[in-house]
């Protein structure tokens, strides 16, 4: 039920964003992370898993405003948020083969990220738009502990935020450049509580077998 509802309001959002119904988007982009968070409270998920997406939803609700101080107020939010998927990711997430691989290409990406978007960031965004980029980046390699699933999750969170990192820097951007943002983000958002639950749902057995497995690969 709760899933479904997320989902339904997911397709009108971002059908709202497609034909510029702001009005629409207003109204129902709140709506979003606190039926995703419902879903995961019907599925008994962990309070942890909660918080991080009602701090999402406080984030999502504070970049509505268009103000630098509310910008910042909004990524601290979403900062906080992956502080806690970390936890979750580090309690519940097993070492995965090729980790090393993963945390260097995400490492480039960061560094030449930041670099591209250093001159054309106004000067006040600067420290906090490097710190936060490399917060999320940590929390996009760390999700790959959790299975595919979560690891593309944590990717698409990071494409969403430097979509509209690019957006503050005034690159050229996609037509409808908020429908990109948003559909990358929800995808990201339910991703990485998919893996959450599906992780704290598998038997002890599963994880000895993970772990036997990425032993096995990595010798």
């Amino acid at each position: 039920m709760w899933r479904a509802a997320f989902f339904g309001a997911c397709a009108a959002d971002l059908v709202a964003l497609l034909v510029g119904a702001e009005g629409a988007h207003v109204v129902l982009k709140p709506l979003l992370m606190p039926l995703l968070a419902a879903y995961v409270i019907a599925c008994r998920g962990p309070r942890l898993l909660c918080a991080a997406l009602l701090l999402g939803w406080c984030g999502d609700v504070l970049l509505l405003f268009d103000q630098d101080t509310v910008f910042l107020a909004g990524m601290g939010a979403f900062a906080v948020g992956h502080v806690c998927y970390l936890v979750l990711f580090k309690r519940h997430g097993t070492v995965r083969a090729r980790g090393a691989l993963l945390a260097a290409a995400y490492g480039v990406a960061l560094v030449v990220t930041v670099a591209l978007l250093w001159p054309d960031l106004p000067a006040d965004m600067r420290g906090p738009v490097a710190a936060y980029s490399v917060l999320l980046t940590c929390m996009a390699f760390t999700s790959s502990r959790l299975g595919a699933a979560a690891g593309l999750g944590g990717a698409l969170f990071l494409l969403s935020d430097s979509l509209i990192a690019t957006g503050v820097a005034h690159w050229p951007a996609l037509p409808r450049p908020d429908f990109w943002v948003m559909g990358t983000y929800v995808a990201a958002q339910y991703l990485l509580a998919r893996g959450v639950l599906g992780e704290r749902a598998a038997p002890p057995s599963a994880y000895r077998e993970r772990r036997a497995e990425t032993r096995r690969i990595a010798h």
